[in-house]
């Protein structure tokens, strides 16, 4: 089996960073999540989240919006089609990794 063959070689790089990874899910959980959610549900800083954020925008994984609600500032950032098939996407390959790993572990 050449390198090429093994699917680890399908993760994307863009959604296996375990923060990006994180945000993905929560958000094919919710739809949509507020910021403030999303930074406080993975523990993560406010510039540390933005650049994970811009990442997967970037990538058209998310879209984030910028509000004013009662004249306070609020981001919203929901899952795209794109976002949720490199999510299912990512979760099969680490389906099909987690498989051959049980597999050679019975030898």
């Amino acid at each position: 089996m050449s390198a090429s063959d093994h699917p680890a070689d399908g993760l994307d790089d863009v959604v296996h960073q375990r923060h990006r990874l994180g945000i993905l899910v929560v958000l094919a959980e919710t739809r949509r999540a507020d910021f403030a959610y999303l930074k406080s549900t993975l523990g993560v800083t406010d510039g540390n989240l933005g650049r994970h954020l811009q990442v997967l925008e970037e990538a058209a994984y998310v879209t984030v919006e910028k509000v004013f609600e009662q004249r306070r500032p609020r981001t919203w950032v929901t899952i795209t089609k794109a976002g949720r098939e490199a999510l299912n996407s990512e979760i099969a390959v680490l389906d099909d990794i987690v498989s051959r790993a049980r597999r050679s572990g019975q030898d």
